[in-house]
């Protein structure tokens, strides 16, 4: 089982992209998803494999806060 926390990303140079993790900041690949800036995605094993919609997201974030 995998637990994924949406990441916000920062920026993007070719492959590679910065992504936020609610203030810690990892680079991962996103060749495999179409993303651009200010979008979320979800991350395992340092590619983003899925794209999310903004209030997905935010909810997924608000429900971790939680725990």
């Amino acid at each position: 089982m995998c637990l994924a926390i949406p990441g916000k990303v920062i920026k993007i140079e070719g492959d590679d992209a910065l992504i936020d993790f609610g203030g810690v900041r990892r680079k991962a690949n996103v060749s495999l998803v179409d993303a651009k800036p200010g979008m979320y995605v979800i991350v395992h094993a340092g590619f983003a494999i899925q794209t999310l919609d903004p209030r997905e997201a935010k909810e997924s974030l608000k429900l971790w806060k939680e725990v």
